[in-house]
């Protein structure tokens, strides 16, 4: 069981043994039981202050006490890189990857499917596949490269930080912030799903605008962990993600030894049912940015490095409206991912698990079957139920990695076949 403060980006303070947290300052010089302060940066020392996340850490060991790296040999499927040359301007679908070997833990079972920019640029996302049936044993992993955003699709995690342990179902999502060690659990013995890999600014709640002081998501639905830790003086595995590659180091000791902190750069955990979803009550299909629920701003102001958009279910009522998603080209590139149910523009080939890409301009909308059966419906009040799906749209165009691009389906294109010409008068 798990306790944990409500709130997004809070600053909380929290210990697991009492009187490990200094009072009144942050580097004490001789902190409580002779542990080690630290400082854990999200963003620079000079970052506006309402965009400044740090916390400070009080450890066993200081984290700075390691042997070099080395290339880690193992997820053969992560963090391959993507494939180089000319990419061309299809729209791409996948179905759930295969299930992975027996006695393979979450670290090994990740497939990178697409990623954008390069993590030095300190921009772009990448999306991730995992399907594992082995709980991590004596080994952490960590990302230097970008906070992680899991979205499980099958099965329970149990997530166990430096900073706390998050308890996370499907339905549910979670943040584990850049730099945060944490190794994984399976209650259910097997889980699947997806994990969005966040280069660049980090993600926050997005503006509001005309809908005022409340909707989408609110901040008190996120929820932080306490501290937690494990006294564990036996080898352990460290591997990291750096600079798109893969490197591993021993310790002789768990480094999940965080006794207190506090601090505002946390992981958190979010129940998808608590969205408030937010739709036209006249005509028309609102665009789908009034489905954002997290944001990660570029440079230029509108224009996300990376938006996580969530269509759960809702009431359609618009009045002489084709209400599924319209035909559409966009400047972003989308790509979605299925947690449960069937997504409203796709009758067909788009399972949970599954993941597609719509690029740079790429057409795209509703399949044949959808269309037609969205034009002549009955336009009385419907809910659509029993579905979760979402996207993580970025500006940058994504490039599939050599696996995503050898097991991609070899019809989606089909489903845009044989619409009917217009007819003019």
């Amino acid at each position: 069981m798990t306790d944990y403060t409500p709130g997004f980006g809070n600053h909380v303070s929290t210990e697991a043994v009492p009187g490990a947290l200094p009072i009144g300052r942050n580097s004490p010089q001789r902190p409580a039981f002779g542990l080690y302060a630290e400082q854990l940066s999200g963003t620079a020392f000079t970052a506006p202050r309402h965009e400044n996340r740090r916390s400070w850490l009080y450890r066993m060991r200081p984290t700075a006490e390691h042997p070099p790296y080395t290339r880690y040999e193992g997820a053969p499927r992560f963090a391959p890189g993507t494939v180089e040359g000319p990419l061309p301007p299809n729209r791409l679908r996948w179905d759930p990857i295969a299930n992975t070997a027996h006695g393979t833990d979450w670290l090994d079972s990740l497939t990178t499917m697409l990623a954008n920019r390069d993590p030095a640029d300190l921009e772009g996302v990448a999306i991730h596949l995992y399907a594992a049936n082995k709980d991590m044993q004596d080994r952490v992993f960590m990302d230097a490269d970008g906070e992680l955003l899991f979205v499980p699709q099958f099965g329970r995690l149990a997530i166990f930080t430096e900073l706390g342990r998050l308890d996370l179902a499907p339905g549910q999502i979670a943040l584990i912030p850049r730099g945060v060690r944490f190794r994984i659990t399976l209650p259910d013995t097997q889980a699947r799903g997806y994990v969005c890999e966040n280069h660049g600014a980090l993600f926050r709640l997005p503006d509001l605008g005309p809908i005022g002081a409340n909707g989408l998501a609110n901040p008190r639905d996120f929820e932080t962990p306490h501290a937690w830790f494990e006294d564990r003086d036996t080898p352990t595995q460290v591997v990291q993600k750096y600079l798109g590659h893969l490197w591993t180091t021993q310790l002789d000791h768990s480094p999940l030894d965080v006794v207190a902190w506090h601090g505002n750069l946390a992981p958190w955990r979010y129940d998808l049912s608590r969205f408030n979803t937010i739709g036209t009550v006249s005509f028309d299909h609102p665009d789908p940015s009034i489905f954002t629920l997290l944001t990660s701003p570029s440079d230029v102001p509108g224009r996300a490095n990376a938006d996580f958009v969530l269509f759960p279910p809702r009431w359609m009522v618009a009045e002489d409206t084709f209400r599924p998603p319209w035909f559409h080209r966009n400047v972003m590139s989308e790509a979605m991912g299925l947690i449960t149910g069937a997504y409203d523009a796709k009758a067909e080939g788009f399972q949970p698990g599954g993941l597609s890409l719509h690029n740079l301009m790429a057409g795209h909308g509703p399949d044949l079957a959808s269309w037609q059966g969205a034009s002549h419906a009955a336009l009385k009040p419907h809910k659509i139920d029993g579905t979760m799906a979402f996207m993580l749209e970025s500006c940058w165009p994504y490039r599939p990695t050599r696996f995503a691009q050898d097991h991609a389906q070899l019809d989606y294109d089909a489903v845009w076949k044989d619409f009917p010409k217009a007819l003019l008068p």
